[in-house]
């Protein structure tokens, strides 16, 4: 634009006709003026666009050079198994808009919950944090209250057959109780099959202030069924996760919002505008595509519905269910 704006003022200045040199002034500032008047207000536009926050609610971090190791990803994969730490996801993520994003543990160790803790202490761009702790296990009550004196963390991570084998079990209610007695949420992660739809909707029922949102959808859980979700969405407190939309498609992943619209639609419809957000599972989308795709994918789909729906779908819908900032 600024290249654009010299090259008008000289050819302004070396216009050579009868007309007054002082029309000819007067032209030249008006044009000048109306060009600095068009780059003020896109810079304007563009801070504007910058201060809307836009936040990942799903991304793992880890190092397989720590001592003691990983246990995911395995070292035969070669697209994952390498450091993944914050200056890699400022990096990936910042230059596309990316302001903020949830961490997602996904070691089962315990300690490693205080590795990333430590990890991400004082970061900005990470909003909260969501511990990985077994319900329903001994000692679980007094590791929830270590980890939760930290702010950042804000809930819990559960996967789909600690549904299946702990819905019966008083204890694992119990625990679920406590998470919700504490204001904190519940991560339902599948990625097999819906065996664990039906006891997470005994949970909901059970547990009507439990936050619980449903991860990677909606590639997972493979093969849902409308009805089910149905059933999890009518209770209000159950939101969705939209963090897993690309998919391989014969021998590519198309990468264009049309190609998942129908099962976008879906989710809409079954949980509203209130109750989606977005997240990427980085770096695991790599499997897929780079960030920047996976990002433009989701706003294709999104951002023709407004500003006020995406908003909420890129961070008013993450903070009200996340709650990050209640207990700072």
């Amino acid at each position: 634009m600024l290249s654009g704006t010299r090259g008008r003022c000289r050819n302004l200045l070396a216009y050579n006709s009868p007309v007054s040199t002082n029309l000819n002034r007067r032209n030249f500032l008006g044009g000048a003026g109306a060009t600095l008047m068009t780059l003020s207000m896109e810079k304007t536009a563009s801070a504007a666009s910058a201060a809307v926050p836009l936040i990942d609610t799903h991304i793992h971090f880890y190092d397989p050079r720590r001592k003691e190791g990983i246990p995911w990803p395995p070292s035969t994969d070669e697209v994952l198994y390498k450091p993944v730490l914050p200056p890699l996801f400022a990096s990936t993520a910042g230059p596309v808009g990316v302001t903020g994003a949830v961490v997602i543990e996904a070691s089962p160790r315990l300690e490693d919950n205080q590795w990333v803790l430590d990890l991400v202490k004082g970061n900005p761009m990470i909003v909260a944090y969501v511990a990985n702790l077994e319900a329903g296990a001994a000692g679980f009550g007094a590791n929830l209250e270590r980890f939760r004196k930290n702010n950042l963390v804000r809930g819990i991570r559960i996967f789909d057959e600690k549904f299946v084998a702990g819905v019966s079990k008083p204890a694992f209610v119990d625990d679920l109780k406590r998470l919700a007695d504490a204001d904190l949420s519940l991560d339902a992660i599948g990625e097999t099959d819906t065996k664990w739809f039906p006891p997470l909707l005994t949970v909901a029922e059970k547990l009507p202030n439990l936050r619980i949102v449903i991860n990677h959808m909606p590639e997972e859980p493979p093969a849902w069924k409308v009805e089910q979700i149905r059933a999890l969405a009518a209770h209000p407190q159950v939101h969705c996760k939209v963090s897993g939309v690309l998919k391989m498609v014969g021998d590519r992943v198309p990468t264009d919002a049309g190609s998942y619209k129908a099962a976008l639609d879906q989710l809409w419809a079954l949980f509203g505008p209130d109750r989606v957000m977005y997240g990427s599972n980085w770096p695991k989308s790599d499997h897929m595509a780079p960030y920047a795709t996976v990002l433009n994918v989701v706003k294709q789909y999104v951002q023709p519905k407004g500003a006020v729906a995406a908003e909420k779908f890129f961070s008013k819908n993450a903070h009200a269910f996340y709650r990050w900032d209640e207990r700072a």
